[in-house]
């Protein structure tokens, strides 16, 4: 019976793991494709060849390794992604660059086609299995060099050709879209540049919260009052409301909080009016003073 339900327990952890590995596969895309590289970014061998961009859209790592990148519709298993290189773990929001050089011998970011410039080229990213198709893409013929067909943001579904103008930039492992500035930021000394509205806010935000526990602590106080009144009036068999706060249930006196208090001083300052101590002399055997004797500070061997 151990056995069934352990085995039951292992399937299903197999399979959630398999899920969110197919979850977190299907978050990958192809960001950007740069077909002619004529003065563009090197490999790590020195040379300009077209690359491919993979995008991990979600906030997890994701692991490119077992997944597949082709240019045939026929034949989507055709360049595997080797597995056991750490390179090929994705961290959130972050890129990985693939060579499309032809020569898969130079490391795992080679693939083992290329690119041509004269006609469409199709890119497909596949999943493990070699059949759940996570992204794909056309890229239109006649590419210029140095010209790249990205998104226009990382992930987003518009297409565009960067490196056309002054502001359009060849992005390769990193972001489509360079953000320099904050609107939020801007906007706020456009409209506050001396400060105020930043400090009210700030003392508003004090304040509320001071507010709010207030209300909190209040709230838990009258709880604990009619709690309080509560138990007085069981303990005192009255069922009354109205008689039990006539004879004020619940609440101290004076003299009950005079002594609370008086015990509590006492007990924290250490307090007492009458101290015992009892000296215990005994004899020694010895006629001399054993006071300096090093035999006394050994420890005595136990009785077999």
């Amino acid at each position: 019976m151990n056995k069934k339900r352990i085995g039951i327990f292992i399937a299903l952890l197999a399979m959630v793991c398999m899920g969110l590995r197919a979850q977190s596969a299907t978050s990958l895309r192809i960001n950007e494709v740069l077909v002619v590289n004529d003065q563009n970014y090197q490999d790590d061998y020195g040379l300009h060849n077209a690359w491919i961009e993979i995008f991990n859209t979600s906030f997890a790592s994701v692991n490119l390794e077992g997944c597949f990148l082709t240019n045939d519709k026929n034949n989507p298993t055709k360049y595997p992604i080797p597995k056991g290189d750490v390179l090929t773990l994705i961290k959130p929001r972050q890129h990985a660059l693939f060579w499309a050089d032809g020569m898969p011998n130079r490391g795992t970011f080679h693939v083992n086609f290329t690119l041509d410039p004269n006609k469409e080229n199709y890119i497909a990213l596949y999943d493990s299995n070699g059949k759940t198709l996570i992204d794909e893409v056309t890229i239109p013929a006649g590419q210029l060099a140095d010209r790249s067909y990205a998104r226009e943001k990382d992930g987003s579904a518009n297409w565009v050709v960067k490196g056309e103008g002054e502001h359009s930039y060849v992005t390769p492992s990193t972001n489509n879209m360079t953000v320099d500035k904050n609107p939020k930021i801007e906007n706020f000394k456009k409209h506050d540049s001396i400060g105020i509205g930043m400090a009210i806010i700030a003392m508003s935000v004090v304040f509320i919260g001071l507010v709010l526990l207030y209300l909190s602590f209040k709230a838990v106080g009258n709880v604990a009052v009619r709690l309080g009144k509560k138990n007085a009036m069981k303990a005192t068999g009255i069922t009354d409301k109205t008689e039990a706060k006539e004879k004020n249930l619940g609440s101290h006196t004076g003299e009950e909080t005079a002594a609370i208090a008086m015990a509590l001083h006492e007990y924290l300052n250490d307090a007492h009016d009458v101290e015992d101590m009892i000296l215990t002399i005994n004899k020694v055997k010895r006629t001399y003073s054993p006071w300096s004797s090093k035999i006394y500070t050994l420890r005595q061997t136990p009785k077999r």
